[in-house]
């Protein structure tokens, strides 16, 4: 019998990455939601008179945005994790005191729940730190929340890069590092939807969910900086940040981007920094605008 590193090597180079062999169920599920958007869905229109997109809609142009920033991202990821590849190869073979075996099931368990873990912290990071709120806040600027939206990823992958380093230090082999984020990406696609009510309790209880994300894509100040999970839930019901879903959130960005600009949804909040930086007239305001929380103001 092959161990689960021949067995890895066997296989053609695109079916080695989880993402990558994903992408076709991607296609698949969004154009049938998308279908099903188009015939069955009509706008909504709350108790103040705002029109909100119907449950699980498309607009052309913000998927075609979304589509856009995932194809790119394919490939500025790809030049992250080369980087990433050599100083986790390095820390592996240097400094983890002991190598885990690939061939072990714990040493799988270890990966996908530490993977989950510092994805968890990493996320937490990003919407509370702004020059790295920058790096993530394109993933949250559509106003739609469907397929499509999952695939408005970041371009710059450096924060969870870094994140990853305790991986490698506890003797995680650095091709199963990547394996075990992909894997963690995949999942979280499939919560971006609205199509799929709440599921059973004992589910809710220890896993991410449809219902739990679509509470931290909401821009209402009841669910701002909520529900940070990947995979499992119970981390923010361990550490504070569980909210459960109470009404259809209004989904973007509190403060609307206004356009569908790949260029601009991805750079605006570096602009603003610099602008804000400029403006600041001492280095300890300097040193807010940068690394406060988005929306820090001087006291």
């Amino acid at each position: 019998m092959l161990s689960v590193p021949e067995l890895w090597n066997s296989l053609p180079q695109p079916l080695r990455d989880p993402v990558a062999f994903a992408i076709p169920f991607f296609l698949l599920f969004l154009v049938l939601e998308w279908t099903a958007a188009r015939y069955l869905a009509e706008p909504e229109i709350d108790d103040t008179g705002r029109t909100h997109p119907p449950q699980g809609g498309y607009q052309a142009r913000d998927a075609r945005a979304s589509i856009s920033m995932g194809l790119v991202s394919i490939a500025t990821s790809a030049m992250w994790k080369a980087l990433a590849l050599v100083a986790y190869a390095a820390i592996w073979a240097y400094l983890a005191p002991r190598h885990l075996s690939p061939g072990a099931w714990y040493t799988w368990v270890i990966l996908i729940v530490g993977v989950d873990f510092l994805f968890y912290w990493y996320h937490r990071i990003a919407h509370r730190v702004r020059v790295v709120w920058a790096t993530h806040q394109a993933h949250h600027s559509s106003e739609y929340f469907n397929f499509a939206t999952a695939l408005r990823q970041k371009w710059n992958n450096s924060g969870e890069i870094v994140m990853w380093v305790p991986l490698p230090l506890i003797g995680i082999p650095p091709w199963m590092v990547f394996v075990g984020f992909s894997v963690n990406l995949v999942y979280q696609f499939f919560v971006h939807t609205e199509h799929v009510d709440r599921l059973p309790r004992p589910v809710e209880f220890v896993f991410n969910t449809p219902s739990h994300h679509r509470v931290h894509h909401g821009c209402d100040p009841e669910y701002l900086d909520r529900n940070y999970a990947g995979i499992l839930i119970i981390w923010d019901r361990m550490f504070g940040t569980y909210r459960e879903e109470t009404h259809r959130p209004t989904y973007g960005l509190t403060k609307p981007v206004g356009t569908y600009n790949i260029l601009a949804l991805q750079g605006h909040e570096y602009a603003a920094i610099g602008r804000d930086v400029r403006a600041a007239d001492s280095w300890r305001h300097k040193f807010g605008y940068v690394f406060g929380p988005p929306g820090w103001t001087p006291p």
